[in-house]
């Protein structure tokens, strides 16, 4: 039986109080194949009393408990991994070949990744006579994208319950299906009742009220500055903890001394990945001037490379982008780049030859940007890469810097002191240096307007948690 219409409280699948329904798209295909419940206040309301009533009791588990708890939950999810890979695909279009290694996998990594740090976390430290006592913050309202659904599902959820919180949960309603799966997933793992809630609906009818709630103790919130800005807003007045990951409009400079052909080639990869739908993708590239017409011509060759089509062909690459809003978005942006007098090297307007239906981008490649164009400043979230010029290393990072984002950049060189001294001026949460694997035991968010908090592991863990002093503890 499809839980679609109902949301999970209180450790029962509910109908929602006032019934509401939106159709949930196929980006492939336009059409809608299913409906979900959209929420209002009186679900939140209940939802958020659910988990306060479990908190008092979840807060004071044990360490080996909680980790009991999650272990059991991967566990689950690792039986349900397919399921969660056919929803995140259909539901926003990820080849289901990207949908299974890379956005399945996201989940089940953050869980293995919180369940290490949880084995390794010291709650209490004695400093002098004080003792000095990390406490679970209460309870969370997570408010999660739809471009990573599970990773960033599973890296706030985890951390919230290893940390003994309470949480309600609002996946994206766009793609809000893998968030029904994880909440079975979560119920089947037997997660104390209150303690996991899931509510979907829409940012404002939904999203907003649990930001403002007094009986909501912190907001961790992924998704646009715009949106982040306004969950902060309805924050303050109860001066809630806001955790926030944001947009991003990250650099990938690739200095002289790099493996040049390769650093172009693996950044177009870097940029195209999921549709071009990640916040600390490489958009803008950054090559020696003398350099440009060479990049451009890797560039090419690498973005048309790129295969495109039905997300169900396990040849597909890239599949479609997740909403008509989106098309629209990138289309716009796309026809700002040509009229602006950027190069317009493959790519450009309207979908790939041989679809005619879908949200699908031709993978585009633009050269000899300069840094006051639209394309160098706004966030595209497609499959669209700015290639731009810089004369040295002082060049390269102030353009690298010249940003209201601060969520990730990139250095390319075979030096890897280069890469260093590069990577220290940027002002990002994240710097890759020359295309490392995945780390979900690294910090992840970012400066300025990309947000504050950081997630993954450990570090997300500590934004869960309040910090006690007991003086005279020792005395």
């Amino acid at each position: 039986m499809s839980n679609h219409l109902n949301f999970y409280i209180d450790g029962k699948w509910v109908a929602p109080v006032v019934a509401a329904t939106l159709d949930v798209i196929d980006p492939s295909t336009e059409e809608a194949y299913t409906k979900i419940s959209v929420g209002s206040r009186a679900d939140v309301d209940r939802a958020v009393a659910a988990a306060r009533a479990a908190f008092s009791r979840f807060s004071q588990t044990t360490k080996d408990e909680r980790l009991a708890l999650l272990r059991k939950v991967h566990e689950v999810y690792v039986r349900r991994y397919e399921d969660v890979a056919q929803a995140i695909s259909q539901e926003m279009g990820a080849p289901i070949t990207w949908a299974r290694e890379a956005q399945a996998g996201a989940g089940q990594g953050h869980l293995e990744s919180t369940i290490k740090a949880l084995e390794d976390y010291q709650f209490s430290e004695l400093r002098g006579s004080t003792m000095v006592v990390r406490e679970p913050i209460g309870v969370c309202a997570l408010i999660t994208p739809w471009n990573w659904p599970l990773n960033q599902i599973v890296c706030k959820v985890a951390p919230a319950l290893a940390a003994g919180c309470t949480v309600v949960l609002k996946p994206s309603e766009i793609a809000p299906i893998s968030g029904i799966v994880f909440a079975e997933i979560m119920d089947e793992a037997g997660v104390p009742k209150g303690v996991f809630n899931l509510i979907n609906g829409t940012g404002p009818d939904v999203g907003q009220v649990m930001a403002e709630h007094p009986g909501v103790d912190m907001v961790s919130f992924t998704g646009s500055t715009r949106a982040g800005i306004l969950v902060a807003k309805a924050a303050a007045d109860t001066v809630k903890r806001v955790a926030q990951e944001l947009g991003g409009k990250s650099a990938n400079i690739i200095l002289p001394d790099a493996d040049f052909a390769h650093a172009v080639r693996e950044g177009v990869n870097a940029c195209f990945g999921n549709s071009g739908q990640s916040c600390d993708a490489p958009t803008r590239m950054l090559v020696p001037a003398t350099r440009h017409d060479e990049a451009l011509a890797v560039a090419r060759h690498a973005a048309e490379a790129h295969r495109t089509g039905d997300p169900r062909s396990p040849e597909t690459q890239l599949g479609p982008v997740v909403s008509q809003l989106q098309y629209d978005k990138i289309q716009r942006l796309i026809e700002a780049g040509i009229s602006e007098g950027a190069m317009l090297v493959t790519g450009g307007p309207g979908r790939p030859e041989g679809l005619n239906r879908g949200y699908y981008i031709r993978p585009t490649v633009f050269g000899h940007v300069t840094p006051d164009m639209t394309i160098a400043r706004e966030e595209i979230f497609g499959p669209v890469l700015s290639v731009m010029s810089y004369e040295d290393e002082d060049d390269a990072v102030r353009i690298a810097n010249d940003t209201v984002y601060g969520l990730a950049a990139y250095v390319q060189s075979r030096n890897i002191d280069n890469a260093r001294r590069v990577a220290a001026r940027m002002r990002a949460g994240s710097v890759y240096l020359n295309y490392p694997d995945w780390d979900t035991f690294a910090p992840f968010g970012g400066y300025k307007q990309s947000g504050n908090g950081r997630e993954y592991a450990d570090w997300a863990i500590h934004d869960f948690l309040e910090i006690k002093g007991i003086v005279g503890y020792g005395a």
